[in-house]
């Protein structure tokens, strides 16, 4: 993968502690472009961190010379594993159909994610439950995306969400605090709410990525009396169903209802989500650049 001119910034809840020299800053004192405040001189301080003009309004107040030192925030490398929900709902819709291709959209969001983690010298993992065993790559400074996120199968299990991330709580070497863990799903299926809690109280900053069809899955078109197929997971066919009036209507209802439900969920647990609508690019990173935006916001300062 090749770095892109313009990426989307990793935008953490708060600093973190992690390891020195990568994009982002910590809490703690080091290497470093941001300013954390100033001290004293002491013996075998850089001279090049040394405040002159400060220094000089110092040792005119005192008569004598004195040095003020700048201390800086350290640069942090952040820790990002992509983790990709394989139900086999998360195989719709298949061309030509001309609505949402979701296995496109995880394609392009995980490889926007892969090129912000460059863009901010992170650390880059890759996690899903499809297939006969876990696909799991620990995050490390190779950002192209695996074969598994590329292609792979669409068959694990509805709670395959939620046991991707017991494993990444039971995986040696543990994550980090900090570790950005982006969850990309049309999170139609049950998922508990102590799952998240759990994830959160690991200090993993994470962050739902929400792809649903805005036709079907968000809303509901009027095709009162019209024959539709729908696929039935199990055979793997279609199935054709004609609808009255009055249940689209219902069906609109209700899946209006339940898309505000999962947002206002997801925040009220501090989890910003990203919605995704559509496999285009451009309309991706520009929903990746709201979210970013949003938590810049919300905490006042860039981090």
């Amino acid at each position: 993968m090749s770095t892109t001119e313009v990426t989307f910034p990793l935008a953490p809840r708060r600093r973190f502690a992690g390891l020195p020299f990568g994009g982002m800053t910590s809490v703690r004192r080091g290497t470093g472009s941001d300013v954390a405040g100033s001290r004293p001189y002491r013996p075998g301080d850089d001279a090049h961190a040394i405040d002159w003009a400060a220094s000089a309004r110092l040792s005119s107040a005192h008569g004598a010379d004195e040095f003020i030192v700048r201390e800086y925030l350290a640069e942090e490398a952040p820790r990002v594993v992509v983790l990709s929900d394989r139900r086999p709902a998360m195989s719709l819709f298949p061309k030509p159909l001309p609505w949402l291709d979701k296995p496109e959209a995880m394609r392009q969001a995980a490889g926007l994610i892969a090129e912000a983690t460059l863009a901010a010298r992170g650390f880059f993992g890759y996690l899903d439950l499809g297939g006969d065993e876990e696909q799991w790559v620990p995050p490390r400074t190779h950002h192209d995306l695996p074969d598994a996120a590329l292609g792979g199968s669409f068959d694990a299990s509805e709670d395959n969400l939620e046991r991707a991330l017991t494993f990444l709580a039971e995986t040696q070497p543990v994550l980090p605090r900090g570790t950005f863990v982006f969850v990309l799903s049309d999170f139609l299926m049950p998922f508990a709410d102590e799952r998240w809690i759990a994830a959160i109280e690991r200090g993993w900053d994470l962050v739902p990525i929400v792809i649903q069809d805005p036709l079907w899955e968000r809303s509901f078109p009027e095709v009162g009396g019209v024959a539709l197929p729908f696929l039935d997971h199990t055979s793997g066919g279609f199935v054709s169903v004609r609808l009255t009036d009055r249940e689209a209507a219902w069906m609109r209802d209700e899946n209006e209802r339940r898309s505000a439900e999962l947002l206002a969920r997801l925040r009220t647990l501090d989890l910003g989500p990203v919605l995704v609508t559509t496999s285009d690019r451009g309309d991706i990173f520009q929903a990746f650049l709201e979210w970013a935006d949003e938590r810049v916001v919300s905490r006042g300062q860039w981090w």
